[in-house]
């Protein structure tokens, strides 16, 4: 099993910036990528942003493109998700992702506000 935990989240002003940090741990595992994905209130989860574990191979949502800068720490297990030009329309709950082993696991999230 997986476990993964969220961090980084809080308040922040719009145009601000962010980042957040997923830690993943667990018995010996092999990660196939990781990613976030978020909800806001009344919405369904969305996809925001990707990684691949082997190559860093990057996949951004339109919404976030250009404003969002994912990344990893391959020894740390870890994964970022660097926020800049934050808007009130990110407010929403980040919930941290990785897929291994062909089954995907879901973090707790970590709430981002966005607001003045």
């Amino acid at each position: 099993q997986v476990q993964l935990v969220e961090s980084g989240g809080g308040l922040v002003q719009p145009g601000g910036s962010l980042r957040l940090s997923c830690a993943a741990s667990g018995r010996s595992f092999s990660i196939y990528s990781m990613g976030w994905f978020r909800q806001a209130p009344g919405n369904e989860r969305e996809f925001v942003a990707r990684i691949t574990w082997s190559g860093g191979t990057t996949y951004y949502a339109d919404s976030v493109k250009g404003r969002v800068t994912i990344s990893r720490d391959n020894a740390k297990k870890t994964v970022y998700l660097q926020m800049s030009a934050l808007k009130p329309e990110d407010t929403a709950v980040y919930y941290c992702t990785a897929v291994v082993a062909g089954v995907r696991y879901w973090g707790k999230g970590t709430l981002v506000t966005v607001s003045s």
